[in-house]
């Protein structure tokens, strides 16, 4: 029985999203490395994995396919390496939880920087709706300051900031194939991180085989689902089932490592997850309205 292309999408996507979740629980089951290590070992087992993809599918094109993405190829490894560093640093400094709740304000910000470089309009509800996940926003930023984790909050608003600017440069460049820019940014973060940590990265060979676990095989497999799907399935689509990660993220470090949230920062997250989801449903409503 062959499985339709858009049922098979979303069947990976569903896959992919719930194995990428697990992404803060390996951080926390690390037992010696720092971030920077941490860091390190995740991307140059992304890049292991991604290359030996790309090398398939491109073959004696794969080092002219890098090339041919040119400027923004670059401008798009650069701030994938950023917001990438800003994700794993985030993680470090405040809960699972907080990290993703703040993330998931993506779509969002996105709306807004498009409006500013791109004159996209923003409806006037979805405006409210934006309004409304800043007060989600607010809430977790001012239980952090009572916390003591601040820094981890902004992390992430930094991160999403960063993953924004890259979805708009994808889309700046669709004339391009911008699959090996995802390459080169693993290859970005590959170098800063060796350079940060001035070539100290010997760790215990159990937190490699985790974060090879989650570079190559939880994020590697992510990556390739999500250039699959989007051939099939609206961007406000793939959108909804990237919101399984940031719900059971939190969930999987409750369970094995009892990290908690308080009540603030859970309201201030379910308000943020519920503006998501409806800015998300309308935005598969008005697409299908196109199709």
């Amino acid at each position: 029985m062959i499985i339709p292309e858009r049922k098979l999408s979303i069947i990976l996507l569903i896959i992919g999203t719930i194995g990428i979740s697990f992404g803060g629980l390996i951080m926390r089951s690390v037992s010696t490395a720092d971030s920077w290590q941490i860091i390190f070992y995740r991307a140059l087992s992304f890049v292991i994995t991604f290359s030996f993809v790309l090398f398939y599918k491109y073959r004696n094109q794969f080092f002219n396919k890098i090339l041919k993405t040119g400027i923004y190829g670059f401008l798009g490894g650069i701030i994938y390496m950023i917001g990438n560093l800003f994700f794993l640093h985030s993680f470090a400094n405040t809960t699972i939880g907080n990290t993703l709740f703040t993330v998931s304000t993506i779509p969002f910000i996105t709306a807004i920087i498009s409006y500013i470089f791109l004159k996209e309009k923003i409806k006037k509800e979805n405006i409210v709706i934006i309004l409304v996940s800043l007060i989600g926003i607010l809430i977790i930023l001012n239980e952090s300051i009572i916390s003591g984790d601040l820094i981890g909050i902004l992390f992430a608003l930094l991160c999403a900031l960063f993953f924004s600017f890259y979805i708009l440069i994808l889309r700046k460049s669709k004339h391009i194939d911008m699959i090996p820019a995802g390459l080169l940014g693993g290859i970005f973060i590959v170098i800063v991180s060796f350079i940060f940590k001035k070539g100290d990265i010997f760790i215990d060979f159990n937190d490699i085989l985790l974060c090879f676990l989650w570079g190559a095989i939880l994020n590697g497999f992510m990556n390739l689902v999500f250039i699959f799907s989007t051939r099939h399935l609206l961007a406000s689509e793939v959108t909804f089932f990237m919101l399984i990660e940031f719900c059971l993220g939190p969930i999987w470090v409750w369970f094995y490592f009892d990290e908690s949230l308080s009540i603030n920062s859970l309201v201030g997250g379910l308000i943020i997850l519920f503006c998501v989801s409806v800015f998300t449903f309308k935005e598969i409503k008005r697409s299908q309205k196109f199709i």
